[in-house]
């Protein structure tokens, strides 16, 4: 097995993946949103998925699906539990919290390989999952889904 050398990805195979990323959202999420920064948006039901591709090593980079889940929700032990819990029981990505205490769910694919399988599915999943536990996270412990916030229709 080749050693991998963190560094910095290269400008090109960014630039590249980025542009594989959006013809590929184009052929499967045609109303997708690309942002000027290189990062693209999927909404889908009460969520939107943000695709980032970030660099990794000196010879690929990862392609990051993020929904925020749920803001503004108190957490609490019995929140952390559950959120952890799922993560043993969900098969890809996993929930997280941000700095302010937003909830999301992400998860990341290789980008130099990436095929449009993989790109899709992980897009997919990452909204299906969001959407179906933002429900169950606010009746929980409060806060607000991604569409209580901003109009993603």
């Amino acid at each position: 097995m080749e050693d991998l050398k963190f560094g910095t990805t290269g400008e090109n195979l960014l630039t590249e993946t980025r542009g594989r990323v959006e013809k590929l959202l184009m052929d499967s999420f045609p109303d997708y949103v690309a942002f000027e920064n290189g990062a693209f948006a999927v909404s889908r039901g009460s969520t939107r998925v943000m695709i980032v591709v970030r660099s990794f090593t000196e010879l690929d980079c990862v392609v990051e699906c993020t929904a925020h889940v749920v803001v503004g929700a108190t957490i609490t032990p019995e929140l952390m539990s559950f959120l952890l819990r799922k993560n043993a029981e969900l098969h890809f990505g996993g929930f997280g919290l941000l700095f302010d205490n937003t909830i999301v769910f992400t998860q990341s694919i290789t980008g130099a390989t990436m095929d449009r399988s993989e790109l899709i599915t992980a897009v997919a999943a990452t909204a299906v999952i969001a959407d179906h536990y933002d429900d169950e996270i606010v009746a929980m412990a409060g806060g607000k889904r991604a569409s209580d916030i901003v109009d993603i229709e």
